[in-house]
């Protein structure tokens, strides 16, 4: 299966700069959205997690909130097996 992501990020964001260079690291292709570019964004992420804080990262309609490499992976490997 594709897999389509998206890092919704801030600028001068520590934790949102982790969690693009795991995604580097893994050869994962990915997006990156900064929240601070349209103010759309803040609403569309709090309908879709209920949480504004960055990074949050969308694997194919899963979400990853904050830095969790862990849970990134978990959803990347069950979405490549299918």
């Amino acid at each position: 299966m594709e897999l389509n992501v998206t890092v919704y990020s801030t600028t001068n964001c520590g934790y949102c700069e982790l969690m693009k260079n795991f995604l580097k690291e893994q050869n994962i292709d990915f997006k990156v959205v900064n929240i601070h570019n349209d103010p759309n964004i803040a609403q569309f992420l709090m309908e879709k997690t209920g949480r504004l804080g960055a990074p949050q990262t969308c694997i194919n309609d899963a979400w990853v909130l904050g830095y969790d490499p862990n849970n990134a992976m978990k959803i990347i490997e069950r979405l490549k097996s299918l």
